[in-house]
């Protein structure tokens, strides 16, 4: 009789914990970062420190020292004259004088003019929802914040003679994906690849 007792009385507290566990189960789901290391704290510093460089005073120098130099930067990548001839395709449609006049100086420069494109992005990726659903692969909700720079700035010898600043600001996406059979969702496209 005894422990018929505390059998039944240890269910309702087993169900409790159980119960508590699951809700909080949430914090278990995965969460991902993903950010190219920089000083900067946001999109708004980004664009306040890149506009601080002025084309025809600046100098390659004077870009290094605000860390933007690809050696020791990993969000540079260097850009020689035949990409800059790509991205400035457009330009031999405009008339001469329409055209930015660091465009116009790079173009004359020939193999004298490169450029540094500059790509930082920090990004937060967390599963939200609930947590047996995500588990057992039948509902999956992702919600991804951040923000995102880009610039190019383009030098000749070592004169800084345009820059181009953009980017997200704000990055606020919310993804789901469902799988009405759960775990069982991708056995057919698994084998299927397994065969080729």
């Amino acid at each position: 009789m005894k422990n018929r007792r505390s059998s039944l009385s240890a269910g309702p507290a087993l169900a409790l914990i159980c119960s508590l566990l699951l809700q909080g189960c949430s914090a278990l789901l995965p969460r991902t970062k993903n950010e190219v290391i920089s000083s900067w704290t946001g999109y708004d510093d980004a664009v306040k420190s890149l506009a601080a460089i002025a084309p025809y005073t600046a100098t390659r120098e004077d870009v290094h020292r605000l860390g933007l130099d690809p050696r020791t930067n990993a969000a540079i990548t260097v850009l020689h004259f035949a990409d800059l001839l790509q991205k400035f395709a457009a330009a031999s449609l405009i008339k001469p004088e329409h055209v930015d006049p660091g465009i116009r100086d790079c173009l004359r420069a020939g193999k004298q003019c490169y450029g540094y494109t500059v790509s930082v992005k920090k990004l937060d990726r967390r599963r939200v929802g609930n947590f047996m659903l995500d588990m057992f692969n039948f509902k999956r909700e992702t919600v991804t914040t951040g923000w995102s720079v880009e610039a190019l700035l383009v030098f000749v010898d070592d004169k800084l003679v345009y820059e181009l600043i953009g980017g997200q600001p704000t990055i606020n996406e919310y993804e789901v994906k469902r799988n009405p059979l759960g775990p069982l969702q991708n056995v057919g496209e698994e084998s299927a690849q397994s065969l080729r």
